[in-house]
């Protein structure tokens, strides 16, 4: 007899199996760069890829979340409506970081991290004629086979890194392969929800989009801000090299957290939303993913100081101890994962937006005034920061879910 597991549950762990796949390619990836390139090429990789991911992040606008929210009678009009405005936003973005590369080409910059950048701004090409789709699959409950087309993209991205990397040993197998894949993305998502404007639908206003849109626009761009800007004023304060190895040691140690993070965020707001008692919902999302995550972490923490060298070679092996602290940062991060979705499923995305603020000024504080002392105090740093504040910023989402009165939980029980 087989045991037929909650929605949240099942969701969960498709997303999860994604990752897992995605992580054990990205693992070849490390120990191929790991190998044949050099902490510097690392370095000018890393720093493109935060460039481009903190600009990404303008593509998380609300704009999709408005249609999974959208009642059924005005649910073509807000697709319509959205359609246009994925158009626009992608296009403008490809234009922006197209002008950013070229910006740091005329003031001297370094010619690679502007192909890098110019490279990564292909992707929005691919996006706007698949994100109505997303959506609407979404919507329909989906998650699970999205999650497989999200996880394929990304190990056929790791599977072609690596590839070009025994060829063609530069910083641009890093970023060329995601590229590469976005049409793969494209076709995917087109198969699996079919879409086309319906003839004579009159758009949804586009006030509500942007009334919703620019507390959730700002929260992006902050957290991509928290997840990058480290690596930045690395790069700034300690140069390239010292930024490869930071890379490479974030991604040693908080890569399967942070694959998990944007699982959970991306299965908690449509299980939040549709849930009768969200109290509860939030309590099983939460205490299910720390489950999860807390023992892995605290076990990869212990064996980084094997694993590194053994996966990334004699010559990394200084940065277990960074590696180590890091896998830590994991906790707090999915506790307020989970606080931040709640957040935003109650209409509260202004005060998700200060929370992100306060937790990414926080982190970027920490990193300039540590740098003087070398990555492990960037790292020990990190942990405590992270820890403090994302506890304090899910403080209102914990006591939603674990302390309200009991009579309370005795009506939704």
């Amino acid at each position: 007899m087989s045991i037929k597991m909650p929605p949240f549950v099942s969701q969960l762990m498709a997303f999860g199996a994604s990752e897992a796949a995605t992580k054990a390619s990205r693992l070849f990836v490390v120990i191929a760069v790991a190998r044949l390139l050099s902490p510097t090429d690392i370095g000018i990789a890393a720093a493109a890829l935060a460039t481009g991911d903190i600009l990404k992040s303008l593509t998380e606008n609300g704009v999709g979340q408005r249609i999974i929210a959208a009642k059924d009678d005005a649910l073509e009009a807000t697709c319509a409506t959205a359609h246009r405005l994925f158009w626009i936003w992608c296009l403008g973005l490809f234009a922006v970081q197209a002008a950013i590369a070229a910006a740091l080409w005329l003031s001297g910059g370094s010619v690679m991290i502007c192909l890098l950048i110019l490279v990564l701004a292909g992707e929005y090409l691919f996006m706007p004629a698949g994100l109505v789709q997303v959506a609407l699959a979404m919507r329909a409950g989906k998650l699970r086979r999205i999650a497989a087309i999200a996880g394929g993209q990304r190990v056929l991205s790791n599977l072609m890194s690596v590839a070009l990397a025994l060829v063609w040993p530069t910083a641009i197998v890093l970023i060329l392969p995601r590229l590469l894949t976005a049409p793969f993305w494209l076709i995917a998502v087109r198969r699996l929800q079919s879409w086309r404007r319906a003839p004579g639908i009159r758009p949804a206003p586009v006030r509500p989009f942007l009334t919703f849109g620019w507390a959730v626009l700002g929260i992006e761009v902050v957290k991509a801000l928290r997840m990058q800007a480290d690596k930045l004023l690395v790069g700034l304060l300690l140069g390239p090299q010292a930024l490869g190895m930071y890379f490479m040691a974030f991604n040693a140690g908080l890569s399967l957290a942070s694959s998990f993070s944007v699982a959970l965020s991306v299965v908690l707001f449509p299980h939040l939303c549709a849930s009768d008692d969200r109290a509860a919902a939030l309590r099983q999302g939460m205490t299910l993913s720390l489950g999860l995550i807390a023992p892995a972490v605290i076990l990869q923490a212990i064996l980084a100081p094997w694993y590194v060298p053994l996966l990334l070679g004699d010559d990394w092996a200084h940065l277990s101890d960074v590696v180590s602290v890091l896998c830590l940062a994991a906790i707090p991060t999915i506790l307020w994962t989970a606080a931040a979705g709640w957040m935003r499923a109650e209409g509260r995305p202004g005060q998700e937006l200060k929370s992100t603020i306060f937790v990414t000024l926080a982190l970027m504080l920490n990193t300039v005034v540590l740098a003087p002392f070398g990555l492990t105090a960037i790292a020990w740093g990190y942990l405590v920061v992270s820890g403090v504040t994302m506890t304090l910023a899910a403080y209102p989402a914990l006591k939603f879910a674990f302390f309200r009165p009991i009579n309370e939980r005795l009506t939704h029980a």
